[in-house]
């Protein structure tokens, strides 16, 4: 019985070494706790509602809104709209401050832009 191994030689003067090869990647990865609070972010912006939120916020005059003026654009009762900004909230998208009775929310300045660097990192 004749043995068909052979070693072949490269066809290719590309070593391992040879960058061309395979170029380092362009950024570092992401660490465990950056990851963490992006998947956050992620996770907030995972539901409709809650976009549509962020939206009427942003659009809002002078960029904020009274939490008694975002169930009606959404058909959802207040204390739903209130676990959906929450959420915003805690994700560092925007900002509660409390006058009196109601509670009005404006985007955290740069937290958008953040949000972008976030993808493009990817």
């Amino acid at each position: 019985m004749v043995s068909m191994t052979a070693v072949l030689p490269l066809t290719s003067s590309v070593t391992e070494t040879d960058p061309s090869c395979c170029p380092p990647p362009a950024g570092a990865a992401l660490g465990a706790e950056e990851a963490k609070q992006a998947a956050l972010v992620f996770k907030a912006l995972a539901d409709p509602n809650r976009v549509r939120l962020l939206s009427l916020v942003k659009a809002g005059e002078a960029g904020e809104r009274c939490v008694c003026d975002l169930t009606e654009p959404l058909s959802l009762g207040q204390p739903t709209v209130s676990h959906h900004l929450k959420i915003l909230v805690d994700a560092g998208l925007l900002h509660r401050e409390k006058r009196g009775t109601w509670a009005y929310y404006s985007v955290v300045p740069g937290a958008l832009e953040r949000v972008a660097g976030l993808v493009a990192d990817l």
